[in-house]
Parts: structure tokens; C-alpha cells; sequence
């Protein structure tokens, strides 16, 4: 789809079911779910929905008819989408990176269109430092959405001018469910906690994962050529969260926890810990811990290292850790690969990755 199609009025008001012979979705869009745990799934949303969610961000981030939005995220996922509606809901321009992402090319777009608001994924705003980029003058905010973007890289982005702010979203929530305000670039970057958008209620459960309910919430899912209402209110997801003050600190996905030898373990939770370990070595995103079904303890724990990553590096951050962990937290000999595999959003596939590792090690 051209992206400029998105700031006509036209296609806001268009009924036209998004799959056709499925009456229920008339004026909807479909995004899929993006897959980081399982296979994707279609979501159903309405166009009110996300113009909903868009008048919540313009407002929360001082979008004006003046503002810019640039967009340099895929329009077929719902955080690239929804730049776009939020640039028709404010009635202010728009531009559209229609290029292959390298960070130089893009930091000279958002100067020549004087782009004011954009969205990035964590990987996107890492090649901006790497290349130590300074912003351009006329960006006054950039939400990080899709992922954690790590403290260190953050502040290191920060440094450079470029005003990143920590956002929490997802497909079904119409893209930002919580979101760090403009106030917040005064101080140091920090990943959380995350203030919630006025749209949304929240909840937790005992375990701590969370529920959601608002008006810009998904309409239900389709499966088989069939559309499943939502039939609630609350949407309950994956993710385990703090919800305090209505402020919300994502923790990861609980279906990301796994049973070693009785004990429940954190993945990312490790990830962060070798990062923290390595002192600047270790880049996050470079390197995943995945687990791996074992007959003994239930599952185990295997590093997996992109082949740009110093092994030196890796050998000494690795020693550290495996010397302090508990037995059900040590990790198994690591596994080197060109390249982790990512959606279009640069999100982690863990079980992409799982079926590589089994499959290497059983030829």
C-alpha cells in the first residue's frame, strides 16, 4: 500500500471489509501479531480504532498541525501504520522513508523534510549511535516502540541529540498502550517505567500479567478465513508487567519463562544480565539466550552469538557468569549464527532460533 494513501479521507471512510465475504470486517484493518514467541497471527481493527489510538499519542507528544511526522517502519505492521494515522488525525505532513534503512540516508531525510515526530525500533535507533549521528534540529520526539531498547543505548542516543522515548505497545492495543512523555527528556533515558496512555485501563493479575481495556482495543482475530470477536471487554495478554501509579515496567513474556529443574527462569532476564556483565562489550541485540527441551531438567539454556561478536569477548563475559550462576541457571557451550532471525520490527523469533539450534544439532 502507498503510505500517502493513509492521510486521505478517503480511505478512513471506506467500509470495504478488509477480507472479502467477511461482513464483520467492514471498516477494519488487518495486521498480524509479530510472532516473537509463535506463529503470527491476523488481528482485526477497526479505523476508529486507530484513529483513536492516533489522537491519544498526537496529544500525549504535542502533535500540532505544524508537526511532521516520518515514517521508517513497514506500514504492514501496526506501529508503521500508525504514524500514518496519526499524521491524518492531526492534519500536519508526512513523509515517508520509501528506502532501504541505513542510518546515514536516514538522518539526512528527517533533516531535508524537517521531520519533527517519528517511530524506531530499538535496532534502528543502535545504528544511529554506532554511526554517532547528532539529531537534527527539527525532531522533537522519537518513540521506541518493539522491543527493549537498553539504558546504555538510550542515554548514548540522548547524547546525540535524538529525544527517545520508551514506549509499550502492541498489535492488539492498536500500537501505544503506554508511552514516556516529552517532560521526561529533561532527565537521564530510562527504559521505565512507562506512563499509560489516558485510553487504556489496565490490571494485573497475581502472577503479574497484564489485562488491558480501551477503546482503541482490537475488534477480534481471524483464523481459517473465519473472524473471532473479541468477546470481552479486557484483553488479557502474554506480558508480564509492574503496574504502579499508572505507570507500567514490562518485565517480558510469560510464555518466554521456562521450568529448569523446578525453578522458573527468565531468558531476557539473563540476556540483560550479560549485558550488564560485559560492561559495554556485549551489544544488546547481537546475542539471545534461548531454551531447548532437555529429558533431565525440563529445559536448558543455550547462548546464541551473531558471528560479528568478538569471541574473546563472549569467553570472557561467559566465564563470568557461568562462575556466579546457580546450576539451573548455567548455560549450555554457545552456538554462533550469521545473523538473529527478526521480524520486519526487528523483534527476537525465539522459536525461529530454537528450530535452527535443534536442527544443527542433529545433522
Amino acid at each position: 500500500m502507498d503510505a500517502s494513501l493513509l492521510t486521505n479521507a478517503a480511505f478512513w471512510s471506506d467500509p470495504t471489509p478488509a477480507v472479502p465475504g467477511i461482513p464483520e470486517l467492514a471498516g477494519h484493518v488487518l495486521f498480524e501479531t509479530s510472532g516473537s514467541s509463535g506463529r503470527p497471527k491476523p488481528v482485526a481493527i477497526s479505523k476508529q480504532a486507530l484513529l483513536i489510538s492516533a489522537a491519544a499519542v498526537n496529544r500525549h507528544l504535542d502533535v500540532t498541525g505544524k508537526s511532521r511526522w516520518g515514517l521508517a517502519l513497514p506500514l504492514t505492521h501496526v506501529g508503521g501504520f500508525g504514524v500514518a494515522a496519526r499524521a491524518y488525525e492531526a492534519g500536519c505532513g508526512f513523509q515517508d522513508f520509501n528506502q532501504r534503512w541505513e542510518a546515514g540516508a536516514f538522518r539526512e531525510w528527517l533533516a531535508l523534510h524537517k521531520i519533527t515526530h517519528t517511530s524506531l525500533v530499538p535496532p534502528q535507533v543502535h545504528d544511529l549511535v554506532k554511526a554517532n549521528l547528532t539529531a537534527p534540529a527539527s525532531l522533537t520526539s522519537v518513540v521506541v516502540g518493539g522491543g527493549h531498547l537498553a539504558a546504555s543505548t538510550g542515554q548514548a542516543a540522548r547524547d546525540l541529540g535524538w529525544p527517545v522515548l520508551a514506549s509499550y505497545g502492541m498489535t492488539e492495543a492498536a500500537s501505544q498502550i503506554a508511552t514516556q512523555g516529552l517532560d521526561q527528556l529533561q532527565g537521564l533515558y530510562q527504559s521505565s517505567p512507562i506512563p499509560l496512555l489516558p485510553i487504556w485501563d489496565a490490571g494485573v493479575s497475581s502472577d503479574g500479567i497484564l489485562s488491558i481495556a480501551g477503546s482503541a482495543l482490537f475488534s477480534g482475530y481471524v483464523s481459517g478465513g473465519v473472524f473471532i470477536p473479541r468477546e470481552t471487554e479486557w484483553h488479557t495478554t502474554s506480558d508480564r508487567v509492574i503496574l504502579e501509579n499508572k505507570t507500567i515496567t514490562p518485565l517480558g513474556r510469560a510464555d518466554n519463562l521456562v521450568k529448569i529443574l523446578g525453578e522458573l527462569v527468565d531468558p531476557e532476564a539473563i540476556e540483560r544480565e550479560l549485558t550488564s556483565l560485559s560492561q559495554g562489550t556485549l551489544s544488546p541485540g547481537t546475542f539471545a539466550i534461548i531454551a531447548i527441551p532437555d529429558e533431565r531438567a525440563g529445559s536448558a539454556l543455550v547462548p546464541v552469538f551473531e558471528s560479528s561478536v568478538n569471541p574473546e569477548f563472549v569467553g570472557a563475559v561467559l566465564s563470568i557468569y557461568q562462575n556466579q550462576a546457580p546450576g539451573f541457571r548455567r548455560l549450555r557451550p554457545s552456538l554462533v549464527v550469521e545473523k538473529l532471525p527478526r521480524s520486519e520490527l526487528g523483534k527476537l523469533r525465539r522459536s525461529q532460533l530454537v528450530e535452527i539450534y535443534l536442527n544443527q544439532i542433529t545433522r
